[in-house]
């Protein structure tokens, strides 16, 4: 039984649904800008922008969702299948409740949130209306995904796929209706595509709920959802707020600096966008690997096997930059018709296959960073990437973009090499940190049945 639950946990079984997955989410972000390409460039701008605050709002689901992960790969490779359910079951409950204030929080301050971004005032229509209509049922996302930690973290891959590929298709379809308006049916805009991506999401919570309760070996438990009990929960965000810290750190730096890009103007913010949703196809990849990796090392480490561990990561890590070069060199190749298919403005692509070619560089730091991360986090060693994202984004990151974009007149270009610099550094770190081997002393209780941290 253990041989068959190892070799179904490799790379590359693991990889495939996972980069499937993380691929139709990309396709659907493509799919919006290329839709609402069609309808306005403005458009895209202002929903590029609101976009970027719900990422960062709905980062805060990461307190549960990653310390859940961690947890569950450990207590499943201890072979402690029914406390794993539990944990599942804490963890919907805790989400929700913590959807529902963010919910609330984006609804109510929308245009402030806005403001703050310096978005245009001839783009603050489409911006408020795709915030606060989107932001009003992120309590949606938050129930998704967690759902989707829980079933990836049991190996149950087609199911999470069946969920990400339901309610993508359904947000294409709504997109189809409102943007393009058959059978009589009113072109509603940004309105419109805000409105199919909350059809969609509704419909992922009965569907991921049905998933849950069909394929976990153990039921759901209603009462722990409700009750919350303390020491898991404690457990669980004790994990959880440093790992998910560093992501939110990351996004958060992100959203400060695209103040800097709007101060260069529309073109340059649209740039931004248009390259960064297709460079997101390199970094897919390191996503893919990273989430495998997770959980391989998880299960390593919740049975003993810390010397395994140790050697996956850095296996990982190789594949993972020799995949990257090689789509990242394709995509650098075919820049201009990729780019193309969003715009015919000739600055903005001249702009972007400037940026796609630095991605190359880009991509190989930010894969080393999200793989070896992942596998600190599946350690238990949570607090280190957090902190040095803390010292590396803010403390470089951010001011270089400012010096190299604004001061030094580079432009975008230069906050691409800001970006960089920032990328490098912490993946070297982390590299280090992963080679210290200090993780392999981290215990959990509920693990391991002992006090000790």
């Amino acid at each position: 039984m253990e041989k068959q639950q190892d070799k179904r946990f490799t790379l590359f079984r693991l990889m495939g649904p996972i980069f499937v997955e993380q691929l139709l989410q990309t396709i659907i972000l493509n799919i919006d800008t290329l839709m609402l390409s069609n309808y306005s460039d403005r458009s895209v701008a202002a929903v590029g922008v609101a976009a970027q605050v719900l990422t960062v709002a709905q980062l805060m689901f990461g307190f549960v969702t990653v310390g859940l992960s961690v947890l569950i790969s450990q207590l499943l490779g201890a072979g402690k299948e029914r406390e794993a359910a539990r944990m599942a079951s804490i963890a919907l409950g805790m989400n929700l409740m913590l959807g529902l204030v963010v919910s609330l929080a984006l609804f109510i301050f929308a245009k402030p949130l806005l403001g703050l971004m310096k978005l245009p005032p001839e783009l603050m229509g489409d911006g408020y209306t795709f915030l606060s209509t989107v932001g009003m049922l992120s309590f949606t996302v938050a129930i998704i995904s967690t759902a989707d930690a829980v079933l990836r973290m049991h190996g149950f891959l087609k199911p999470m796929l069946l969920l990400s590929f339901s309610v993508i298709m359904i947000n294409i379809a709504g997109n189809f209706l409102f943007l393009y308006g058959p059978f009589g049916i009113p072109v509603l805009g940004v309105e419109g595509v805000a409105l199919a991506t909350n059809a969609s999401r509704v419909f992922g919570v009965g569907l991921a709920l049905f998933l849950l309760i069909r394929y976990l070996p153990y039921p759901l438990s209603w009462k722990d959802m409700f009750r919350l009990p303390v020491n898991e929960v404690k457990e669980m965000t004790r994990i959880g707020i440093p790992s998910a810290g560093e992501n939110i750190s990351y996004n958060a730096s992100q959203v400060f600096i695209t103040y800097f890009v709007t101060m260069l103007g529309t073109s340059a913010l649209t740039t931004k966008i248009y390259t960064q949703n297709i460079t997101t196809f390199v970094f897919l990849v390191s996503v893919s690997i990273g989430q495998a990796t997770s959980m391989m090392i998880g299960r390593l480490i919740g049975a003993g096997q810390h010397d395994t561990a140790y050697r996956v990561c850095y296996r990982n890590l190789r594949i993972g930059w020799a995949i990257n070069f090689g789509i990242g060199c394709l995509l650098v190749m075919c820049s201009r018709p990729l780019l193309g298919l969003f715009t015919n403005d000739p600055e903005v692509i001249r702009l972007g296959q400037t940026l796609m070619l630095l991605s190359l560089l880009l991509e190989a730091g930010r894969a080393c960073n999200v793989i070896v991360i992942g596998a600190l986090n599946a350690a238990g060693d949570v607090r280190f990437p957090v902190v040095m994202g803390l010292i590396s984004m803010w403390g470089l990151s951010i001011p270089l973009a400012y010096l190299f974009g604004i001061v030094y007149k580079l432009g975008i270009p230069g906050i691409w090499l800001a970006f960089i610099v920032d990328e490098f550094l912490r993946g070297a770190s982390m590299l280090l940190r992963w080679r210290s081997r200090k993780w392999q002393h981290i215990r959990f209780a509920l693990v391991s049945g002992s006090a000790k941290m």
